[in-house]
């Protein structure tokens, strides 16, 4: 039933915006939802074009390789470790007011690892950077899924998507550009602007919303999910790192994290009023699309990650140039990500999903043939497809996941969401790596040991050297003459890694066209209980009664 409203708003609530003014407003406040958006995801890339600068003395902070790796890292723990802890408060306390703060955090940490005296700072300034990035991530999609209405919710979350996209190629591109004129700390420092304007614009334009009837707060269970998924991520990230599951801080952190996790869901399937209702799982729209969001991400983000090595490392590209060469995927997934409803209409998601797996499994299959000297448009254009095609799948799963769930739990799906992405993200990064990186120190054993013999070079400083692609080549430099004869050996070793990585993505994207052809349902999803059409503003048609406080 629908809450009576009271000069605009419904019963007990207090908003700047009345229902009607938010709904008639609701695509400039989609606007601002992509400004916050821009800056949040492209901090999660725009460092790492910085590393170089980041680790000179003079004109960085002097980092070394591992401070540099926690310096991305703490972001991404502290990240992903809170999405799910502030999803759920955002649907309790308020989303936009959590949006809000948010912002205000990440622009604070921004200034503050803007202007970091040591790698220590910036480690510190970068963790409370992915505090306040927690707080802002999941608000966008659930204020998007209480705005929009069913019939134009598709076209909204294919716009988010596009962002999102865009923002992950903008990154290194706007980084590359910055450190060509300007500072290092300006890669930071441009976060501010954003968030002002973003800030300024959040009262006009996005209305207040949160669950009316959350029931009691399951403090126990988001305690839980903090260091369970903290746990999980440090175990995945360190692993990739060092390329191996011995030591014993690396498989304590797995196999803790995995316990508290499913301590976390045992939990949560007893109590009356779950942060994560467990039962949402059971709607194979929701637990499909997680499985699907969950191996793309997976198989797709190592790949990424690493062809940025590729355009700098083995084609010798400027950063500059490494990110612009980024762009066409932004292009295919910010035209292909708002068309994905209409192409829904016309093959059904199921047909469209297989369609879009099936062309990124192709992307693989390319990347497992590429070269030194593959033309770079044939790269351009596989790049663009997957892009592309990762969009026409995106879309639609996460527009099944916010509609399989009540609309008081919208923080809640999109945290889930979100961190299936990250925890993704994470494990494609350091099992792919892991596996570059194994074949990568095989190849280039030999070829390292005859060179040192050569040079009576310091042991410790050839095994750094065989650790990457980044360290043979610094390696080499220092050798002047003798080291040119590591530079082919270098590049040909990493390309085989990269073949072997791609086999395993493809081996993974097949897994997730199998999901999706065998538990994918086929018909038009069943209309969500609040999401039947009433009465909008001015007479349009308005599917918001019936839903939780909004306005």
């Amino acid at each position: 039933m629908a809450r009576r409203l009271v000069d605009g708003r419904r019963d007990g609530e207090v908003s700047s915006l009345d229902q009607r003014t938010a709904y008639r407003r609701r695509w400039g406040g989609l606007g601002v939802l992509i400004i916050c958006l821009l800056v949040v995801v492209a901090d999660n890339t725009i460092l790492n074009v910085a590393l170089r600068t980041l680790s000179d003395p003079v004109d960085g902070v002097g980092a070394s390789q591992a401070q540099l790796a926690w310096a991305i890292n703490s972001y991404t723990l502290v990240f992903a470790g809170l999405l799910f802890t502030f999803g759920v408060l955002g649907d309790r306390w308020g989303r936009r007011r959590l949006l809000a703060w948010g912002l205000v955090v990440f622009g604070a940490a921004s200034a503050l690892s803007a202007y970091s005296q040591s790698p220590e700072q910036l480690i510190a300034a970068r963790a409370v950077m992915g505090f306040g990035a927690s707080m802002v991530m999941p608000q966008t999609l659930s204020v998007i899924t209480n705005v929009f209405p069913s019939q134009e919710r598709g076209r909204a979350i294919g716009i988010w998507a596009g962002a999102v996209g865009l923002a992950m190629a903008i990154g290194p591109s706007a980084g590359g550009l910055l450190l060509e004129n300007f500072w290092w700390g300006s890669i930071f420092l441009v976060n501010v602007p954003f968030v002002l304007v973003g800030l300024a614009l959040m009262f006009v334009l996005i209305p207040e919303s949160r669950d009316e009837h959350a029931g009691r707060p399951d403090v126990v269970g988001v305690l839980l999910s903090i260091p369970g998924l903290v746990l999980l991520i440090y175990g995945i990230i360190t692993a990739g790192e060092r390329a191996s599951l011995t030591d014993w801080d690396v498989y304590g952190a797995l196999l803790l994290g995995v316990a508290v996790i499913v301590l976390f869901l045992v939990h949560e399937s007893r109590v009356p009023n779950p942060s994560l209702d467990v039962r949402f799982f059971r709607d194979p729209r929701f637990s499909v699309s997680i499985a699907t969001i969950m191996v793309l991400f997976f198989s797709m983000a190592g790949i990424i990650f690493f062809l940025s090595f590729y355009w700098q490392s083995v084609r010798e590209f400027s950063p500059f140039i490494a990110g612009l060469l980024v762009l066409p995927a932004a292009i295919g997934q910010m035209v292909f990500a708002p068309l994905s409803p209409t192409l829904v209409r016309w093959v059904g998601a199921r047909t469209l999903a297989a369609i879009g797996i099936a062309t990124v499994c192709c992307s693989f299959l390319f990347y497992t043939r590429i070269e030194q000297d593959t033309p770079l448009p044939l790269i351009i254009v596989f790049f663009f497809l997957q892009a592309s095609a990762m969009a026409v799948v995106l879309t639609p799963a996460t527009d099944a996941i916010m509609s399989s769930v009540p609309p008081g739990k919208a923080g809640a799906a999109s945290a889930v969401q979100n961190t299936v992405r990250q925890v993704a993200t994470a494990m494609g990064v350091a099992v792919l790596g892991a596996v570059i990186s194994f074949h990568y120190r095989s190849a280039m054993a030999p070829t390292l040991r005859r060179v040192a013999d050569e040079t009576d070079s310091d042991p410790e400083q050839v095994r750094g050297a065989g650790e990457s692609i980044e360290g043979t080549m610094a390696f080499a430099r220092t050798l002047g003459e003798q080291g040119v004869a590591l530079v082919t050996p270098a590049k040909e070793a990493f390309l085989e890694g990269l073949h072997l990585a791609a086999t395993v993505s493809l081996v993974f994207g097949l897994v997730g066209l199998l999901v999706v052809l065998v538990w994918m349902p086929r018909g038009a999803p069943a209309v969500r209980r609040g999401d039947d059409a009433s009465p909008g503003p001015e007479g349009e048609e308005h599917p918001r009664s019936g839903r939780e406080s909004g306005g």
